[in-house]
């Protein structure tokens, strides 16, 4: 990849990550507003979960995943492998409770509209995404 595209991903990606995780919560907040009925609380967790999963991915430093990296304190590769990989757990659960959420929003007529349940996937998906993206940019100088 060229230099410059690399130095311009630095400088704009947490910007732009930032505020693809602005949209993912913006169109949940529009849903619940928009929403005729009282939105429980069970419908706020996949975003929540979500959240969570794109801060604790975004705990590890990339250089420490490397498999030339040692640590005179133990093995500690194994212990970040493990931590990414329930982030990426809980990001997963997290996407498939929105599409649940969805499909149990469809099928009855009790709960919120199926936008509530289709803003939940895209809240879902933005606010990963956006983990994602500031995770490959952001430096650590």
């Amino acid at each position: 990849m060229d230099n410059n595209c690399v130095l311009m991903w630095e400088i704009m990606g947490p910007g732009l990550a930032g505020a693809v995780f602005g949209a993912g919560w913006w169109f949940w907040v529009d849903a619940v507003v928009c929403s005729s009925v009282k939105v429980s609380f069970l419908h706020y967790l996949p975003g929540i979960f979500a959240s969570l999963a794109a801060l604790m991915f975004n705990c590890v430093k990339k250089e420490d995943i490397g498999y030339d990296y040692y640590s005179p304190y133990g093995d500690s590769e194994w212990r970040i492998k493990l931590w990414l990989f329930i982030a990426y757990v809980v990001s997963f659960v997290s996407l498939a409770g929105a599409v649940g959420l969805l499909v149990q929003d469809a099928l009855t007529d009790k709960g919120p509209s199926t936008w509530t349940g289709v803003a939940g996937i895209f809240q879902c998906v933005f606010v990963l995404i956006s983990g994602l993206m500031y995770w490959t940019s952001h430096s650590e100088d």
